[in-house]
C-alpha cells in the first residue's frame, strides 16, 4: 500500500495529478483544497496517499496534508459515501470546516457543499461525530473561542473573492491566512488587498 508519494509534478489539473517518482508516473485524483497548494509542474511534490483496491483497478488519492487525508478515510466509511463523494465533499469544504460543522451538527453548512443533499448530511454527523482527531479538536475550540467580531469582516472579504470568480474553499483559506498575517483588526479593504496579493502570487 502507498501511503505517501515524493517526485516530480508532471501535471495537474483540478481533479487529477501525474508524479514522476523515479521515472514512473504515478496519477493520483485530488481535490480542489489540494490542487490549489500545488506547486508548478516540474517542481517537487510530496503528497500523503490513501490507496483503494478494488478487483479491476487500484486507485491512488493524494493530499496535500495529513488532516484532508484523515477525513477522506473517515468520510469513505460512511455508509454511502464512495471515494467521489468524499473528493466532491474536500473540494468544497475544509477539513477543519467539516469536522466544526460535524461538531455542531451544521447540517445546513455540509448541504452546501456540491453533491450532499440533507440525507447524506445527516449521516455524516451521525457517524463522523465522535471521531474528531485531537489536533482538529483543539483547533476548533480556538476558533470557537475567537473574537465574534472577526467573523463578518472574513465572510465579507470571502464573500467578496467569491464574486469576483474565485473557489470558495480557496477564498477561505486565503483570507485566513491574510488575516493572521494582518492582525486582528485590518480593515475590509486591507484584508482583501492582502488576500489578493496572496491570489496573484
Amino acid at each position: 500500500m502507498i501511503a505517501r508519494i515524493r517526485g516530480t509534478l508532471l501535471s495537474r489539473r483540478p481533479d487529477y495529478v501525474v508524479v514522476d517518482v523515479g521515472g514512473v508516473g504515478y496519477g493520483l485524483f485530488v481535490s480542489l483544497n489540494t490542487f490549489y497548494q500545488l506547486p508548478a509542474p516540474g517542481q517537487e511534490v510530496t503528497l500523503e496517499v490513501h490507496t483503494v483496491v478494488r478487483e479491476d483497478a487500484i486507485h491512488l488519492y493524494g493530499f496535500a496534508e495529513p488532516q484532508e487525508k484523515e477525513a477522506f478515510a473517515q468520510l469513505i466509511a460512511v455508509t454511502g459515501v464512495g471515494p467521489k463523494v468524499a473528493l466532491g465533499v474536500l473540494s468544497g469544504i475544509t477539513p477543519r470546516e467539516l469536522w466544526q460543522a460535524v461538531k455542531s451538527r451544521d447540517t445546513a453548512r455540509l448541504c452546501k457543499v456540491p453533491g450532499v443533499g440533507k440525507k447524506t448530511a445527516a449521516r455524516l454527523v451521525v457517524d463522523l461525530e465522535g471521531k474528531l482527531p485531537p489536533a482538529e479538536e483543539e483547533a476548533a475550540a480556538e476558533a470557537e473561542a475567537a473574537p465574534a467580531a472577526a467573523s463578518p469582516l472574513v465572510e465579507d472579504a470571502v464573500s467578496a473573492l467569491v464574486n469576483l470568480g474565485y473557489p470558495q474553499a480557496r477564498a477561505q483559506k486565503v483570507v485566513e491566512s491574510a488575516l493572521a498575517e494582518l492582525g486582528p483588526e485590518p480593515s475590509l479593504e486591507e484584508l482583501l488587498r492582502r488576500s489578493l496579493q496572496r491570489l496573484a502570487a
